[in-house]
């Protein structure tokens, strides 16, 4: 750990974020604009915060902080969960909680958080929305098959559940195109060359690009598999404890 950095730790949540800094000082203030400025004036070039991945929470403190240039790390809960628990703390609040991602800052090697451009944002906020509207229809057509089952069906529920699909089904087409063109006018050549590979098609190539910011998130292909999923992980202790993997 370099001693001349100042670490903060930082849980976030609605309306305010708990902080707490390496020589165990305790702050609260306001998550918003008027408690950034607020935060910043205990901070210099030697200040270092650190804070969770929250869900939407943190984006607005991490780059307030990232634009002023102060050092910003934002860590995986899971990692931060895990330090906790090694921990075995007791206690579970929002100071407790600041305090320990304070240790947890000092004890590993952190990596400064980068942040997305406005383009990934606007594309990655398409893509959360996509998801909202797919899930809809698929709703909405289960619904449908349901009054079908019934065998007399009520015309004014059926006539209004139809209604209603195809709005949704309007709205995914146009979010479809519209990130499709964002996406192109970054990206084109990163789409056409994925497209181009077997059993890969329109959707699939889109998502890729938007969720890994074509292909510049990471740095190697074992990282992309991890972060999807596909890396399995392998359980087994002695002969008798066996997970699959």
């Amino acid at each position: 750990m370099n001693k001349d950095i100042k670490y903060f730790g930082i849980d976030i949540s609605h309306l305010v974020f708990d902080v707490t800094d390496s020589e165990g000082n305790y702050y609260q203030f306001k998550n918003s604009i008027s408690g950034f400025k607020k935060f910043v004036k205990l901070l210099d070039f030697n200040s270092h915060c650190v804070m969770e991945a929250t869900g939407y929470y943190h984006y607005q403190l991490a780059y307030y902080l990232q634009e002023e240039g102060i050092k910003v790390s934002v860590e995986n809960p899971l990692s931060v969960k895990r330090f906790i628990q090694m921990k075995l703390s007791k206690i579970k609040t929002d100071k407790s909680d600041s305090k320990l991602i304070c240790e947890y800052a000092k004890d590993v090697k952190l990596k400064l958080w980068k942040g997305n451009s406005k383009h990934q944002l606007e594309c990655l906020q398409m893509t959360r929305l996509l998801g909202v509207y797919t899930k809809q229809s698929t709703m909405l057509k289960n619904k449908l098959h349901g009054e079908a089952v019934l065998g007399n069906p009520s015309k004014v529920v059926v006539s209004s559940l139809k209604r209603s699909l195809k709005q949704v089904e309007k709205e995914l087409k146009m979010i479809e195109d519209k990130l499709l063109a964002l996406v192109k006018e970054v990206h084109q050549d990163v789409l056409t060359r994925l497209k181009s590979i077997p059993g890969i098609g329109p959707k699939t190539s889109l998502m890729l690009v938007v969720l890994t910011d074509g292909f510049d998130r990471f740095t190697s292909g074992s990282e992309l598999c991890s972060y999807a999923g596909l890396t399995p992980v392998i359980r087994q202790s002695g002969s008798s404890v066996k997970g699959r993997p």
